[in-house]
Parts: structure tokens; sequence; C-alpha cells
């Protein structure tokens, strides 16, 4: 494997953290877009996950 340039590491590693970021991103817009599916459902509960945290 060839050494990489400085500059090259960088952006490798900015790289690594917007693919990091932007499955967060993924993962908690399909939770939020499946949470919303039960709009037509008649009721104003439009998710029916109980909170799991205390604060």
């Amino acid at each position: 494997m060839p050494q990489l340039s400085p500059l090259s590491w960088i952006f490798l590693f900015m790289f690594f953290w917007v693919v990091v970021l932007m499955t967060a991103i993924l993962i908690w817009w399909m939770k939020k877009f499946e949470c919303n599916l039960n709009v037509g459902s008649g009721g104003d509960d439009y998710c029916n996950v109980e909170n799991k945290w205390s604060w």
C-alpha cells in the first residue's frame, strides 16, 4: 500500500466522519418516517413508542 500525503489523510479522515454522520442522519430519518406512518389512524398519537429515558 503506498504512503499517502498528509493532505490525503486529512481528506480521508473528513470523508470517514461525513459517512458516519450521514449514516446516523439516515437512520434517524428512517426511524422518524416510520413513526409518522401512523398519521391516518385517526388519533393524535403519531407514534406509540414509549420514552425509555427518564429525562
